[in-house]
């Protein structure tokens, strides 16, 4: 099977929304020193730029969960692969995650973290992919909603397509 890929958020355009979130999220954390939580893989990118625009003391650290595997659809079994090295208790806690398509990795994770007992516990999404959503889960940073099976900036397909600096829309030829 042949695909073409579709470009859906430009570099320049990526770029000016994550420093957009990175003001938000410095202003909404003033005074505060927030833990961001990266999931992994297809997180990186974005938290490594989003955290560039946050002007506050901060840590970082990654969760590993799987869902997905090599299918381009989550089943609902989440597995922790590689939790989280920081202690959480009594922290601001911002998860940043790629992607939210159907839900059911988010909400798990959240209630995880939960389970550690952070001061505040709020997500940060590259993509909204609202249509498709099955478990709700509130959202409180947002970069863009879109539609469609993405790659690039960080996103993939079967472990291809991460390094693109741009997102792009996948077509089944």
């Amino acid at each position: 099977m042949q695909t073409k890929k579709e470009l859906v958020l430009s570099q320049e355009q990526i770029a000016k929304r994550v420093q957009e979130l990175g003001a938000q999220i410095t202003k909404d954390y003033q005074g505060r020193a927030p833990v961001f939580i990266g999931i992994l893989k297809g997180s990186f990118i974005f938290l490594a730029d989003l955290v560039r625009q946050v002007d506050l003391p901060l840590k970082i650290d990654f969760v590993r969960l799987a869902s997905y595997g090599d299918k381009d659809y989550s089943d609902g079994n989440v597995q922790l692969v590689k939790d989280i090295e920081l202690p959480i208790e009594g922290e601001d806690v911002i998860i940043v995650e790629d992607i939210v398509d159907i839900g059911y990795t988010l909400a798990f994770l959240v209630e995880h973290l939960k389970k550690k007992r952070p001061a505040s516990l709020k997500i940060c999404v590259f993509i909204d992919k609202r249509e498709r959503r099955r478990v709700e889960v509130k959202l409180d940073y947002v970069g863009f909603e879109a539609s469609g099976f993405l790659v690039g900036y960080g996103l993939d397909f079967s472990e291809q397509y991460r390094h693109l600096p741009a997102v792009y829309r996948l077509i089944k030829k």
